[in-house]
């Protein structure tokens, strides 16, 4: 189970901003807006969200992942199997 603790918040109003985003590029697209403005703003969206995303990891890593390494056993694989696959997904994306 995750504990987003003090970050919780700031988790959400990053996500609320890049869902304001993604509202503008449906928008966009309903105003038949110029599609290099409109693929502008996917890359700032994009970028957005794999900051978000990295964020996320680093935090996944310092807590769960440390904790996990620190116990040992089959628990600690599991944990930096997962981080390692997590981190495969974003450097593809």
């Amino acid at each position: 189970m995750a504990d987003h603790g003090d970050d919780k918040e700031r988790h959400l109003k990053r996500l609320r901003r890049v869902e304001g985003q993604i509202r503008g590029l449906q928008k966009m697209i309903e105003e038949d807006k110029y599609c290099i403005d409109v693929l502008t703003q996917v890359s700032a969206a994009t970028r957005a969200l794999q900051s978000f995303s990295l964020e996320l990891l680093e935090r996944h890593m310092a807590g769960c992942v440390v904790e996990a390494a620190a116990k040992g056993g089959p628990e600690a694989d599991k944990k930096i199997r997962e981080a390692s696959e997590a981190i495969a997904r974003l450097v593809r994306s």
